[in-house]
């Protein structure tokens, strides 16, 4: 699977976990997507600046550590009210939207 490809599956996963309000830690995600966990945050990121530069509810935002309940050191939105971004997040209807398939590959992560 290529690194785009890689980046649509976690958005899917993503989008349904949103759609069920619920939050993933990352030992979830990298089962659900069989990425290594080192090596989600690559794909979080490409998808916190899509959400951005699209000016939706950042969908990165519901991935979590187990220990502090908080988005990876990595999340581009640190001064922002998490809860609040949580439930933008649990309310956009990102199956509605669709899955950005061209427009999320084209974006480089840091």
């Amino acid at each position: 699977m290529t690194q785009n490809e890689r980046a649509l599956q976690v958005w899917s996963v993503l989008a349904y976990a949103a759609y069920n309000r619920q939050l993933l830690n990352y030992t979830i995600l990298s089962k659900a997507t069989g990425i290594p966990r080192v090596g989600l945050g690559r794909f979080l990121d490409v998808i916190a600046k899509y959400c951005k530069k699209h000016k939706i509810p950042p969908l990165s935002v519901i991935v979590v550590s187990s220990k502090t309940g908080k988005p990876g050191d990595g999340f581009p939105y640190k001064n922002e009210d998490l809860l609040k971004l949580i439930n933008e997040v649990f309310e956009f209807d990102y199956l509605e939207y669709g899955c950005p398939s061209k427009e999320l590959t084209d974006i480089q992560a840091t």
